[in-house]
C-alpha cells in the first residue's frame, strides 16, 4: 500500500516508492511517450504531467490492442460480404446476357426503362430516381412509358430466375432493372465488335475483350444495393422522348445534373431507332459537336471515346438520389461444427 499516491484536499500526494517505480518505467517506454506527447516541447514537466501523459499513452495502446480483435472481425466479415455480393452479381449478369441474347429486340425498351425510372428524380425534394417505381401499374401505363410494358415483363420473368438462386432475398427492381441497362449497353458493344468483325461471333467476343470498356464498370456494380419505391413516382417528371424537342431533353438532363454530352452519348436509350435520335440531336448546335464526336468513335475498333463516356453517364444516372446499402443480397456464414469433421 506504500507504494500507491494519495489523494488530500483535492490534491494528489505521491511518496518517494512510487515516484521512482513510475520514472523507472517512464524511462524505459520514455521515447514513445516523447513521440507521441502532447506537452513535449514545453520548457518544464512536472511529475503529474508525465504521469498523466504516461497513463493515456499506456491506455491508448491497450485500447487499440484489445479492439484490433474486434477491427479483424469486422474486416473478416466485410470480405464475406463483398465475395457474396459479388458472386451474386456475377450469376446475374449471366442469366441477364443469356436473357437478351435470346431476345435481342428488346434491348432499346430495356434501356429506355431503365432512363425513365431513374428520369423521375427530383433534385429539389430528392425523391424519385431509380427506384424501381415503374414497376406499378399506375406508373408503367403513362404515356411516356406506354411501349416498355414489353420491356417490364420480360424482366419480371428474369426476376423470377434470379429470386430462384438468391441466398440473401430477392433481388430489388431497382437493382434489376439498372443490371439489365448494363446488361443490355454490354450486348450493344458486342454486337459492334461483331459486326467489324463481319458476324463472327468467336472474333467479335475475341476484339471486345482486348479493345472493350469492361474494366470501366467496376464504380457502377458498386451502386448495388437499392431499395424499391413503395408507391409510383409523381407524374410529370419524364418527357415522351420521341415528341419531345431537343431543348426539352436537354432541359430535363439538366434538371438531373446531366447535360447535352450525356444526352448525346445515351441517344440509344432514347428510342428504338438511334439514328433518328441522333439526327434530331444534331439539329441542336450544343448537341451536335458530341453526337458526332461518339459517332466517330463508333466506328473505330474500340469505339473507346463512346463507350467509357457511356458508362459514366449510366452510373450518374443509376445512382440519382438512391441511398445504396451495401450489405444487401449478403446472408450468414453456415458454421463448420470442427467436432463432425473426419480427418
Amino acid at each position: 500500500a506504500s507504494l500507491l499516491p494519495t489523494h488530500k484536499d483535492g490534491v494528489l500526494h505521491l511518496n518517494r516508492p512510487f515516484f521512482c517505480f513510475f520514472a523507472s518505467i517512464a524511462i524505459w517506454k520514455f521515447p514513445k511517450i516523447l513521440q507521441y506527447s502532447s506537452f513535449f516541447g514545453r520548457k518544464s514537466i512536472n511529475n503529474i504531467d508525465m504521469i498523466n501523459e504516461f497513463l493515456s499513452y499506456e491506455f491508448s495502446q491497450d485500447f487499440i490492442a484489445r479492439s484490433s480483435s474486434f477491427v479483424e472481425v469486422a474486416n473478416a466479415a466485410d470480405l464475406i460480404q463483398r465475395r457474396q455480393r459479388s458472386e451474386f452479381q456475377d450469376k446475374i449478369k449471366g442469366t441477364l446476357y443469356d436473357a437478351l441474347k435470346g431476345n435481342p429486340d428488346i434491348v432499346p425498351s430495356v434501356l429506355t426503362l431503365a432512363l425513365n425510372d431513374a428520369m423521375t428524380y427530383d433534385k429539389a425534394t430528392k425523391s424519385g430516381g431509380p427506384n424501381g417505381s415503374i414497376r406499378f401499374s399506375s406508373e408503367i401505363s403513362r404515356p411516356e412509358n406506354k411501349e416498355l410494358s414489353p420491356a417490364l415483363t420480360f424482366l419480371e420473368e428474369v426476376k423470377k430466375e434470379i429470386d430462384s438462386y438468391s441466398k440473401g432475398g430477392p433481388i430489388s427492381y431497382a437493382d434489376l432493372i439498372q443490371c439489365a441497362a448494363q446488361s443490355a449497353v454490354k450486348s450493344t458493344f458486342l454486337a459492334s465488335a461483331i459486326q467489324k468483325c463481319g458476324g463472327n461471333e468467336e472474333k467479335g467476343a475475341l476484339l471486345y475483350r482486348a479493345f472493350g470498356s469492361s474494366g470501366q464498370w467496376g464504380l457502377f456494380d458498386r451502386q448495388f444495393g437499392r431499395s424499391d419505391a413503395e408507391q409510383p413516382d409523381p407524374e410529370g417528371r419524364v418527357p415522351q422522348w420521341e415528341k419531345s424537342s431537343v431543348q426539352a431533353m436537354k432541359d430535363k438532363f439538366s434538371a438531373v445534373g446531366l447535360g447535352p454530352r450525356q444526352l448525346a452519348v445515351m441517344s440509344a436509350f432514347l428510342g428504338p431507332d438511334q439514328s433518328a435520335t441522333e439526327a434530331l440531336l444534331a439539329s441542336d448546335p450544343e448537341v451536335s459537336p458530341w453526337v458526332q464526336k461518339y459517332q466517330r468513335s463508333r466506328e473505330t475498333v474500340s469505339q473507346t471515346d463512346y463507350e467509357v463516356d457511356l458508362i459514366t453517364a449510366l452510373t450518374k444516372l443509376c445512382s440519382l438520389g438512391q441511398q445504396i446499402n451495401y450489405e444487401a443480397y449478403s446472408y450468414p456464414v453456415q458454421k463448420v461444427d470442427l467436432s463432425k469433421l473426419k480427418l
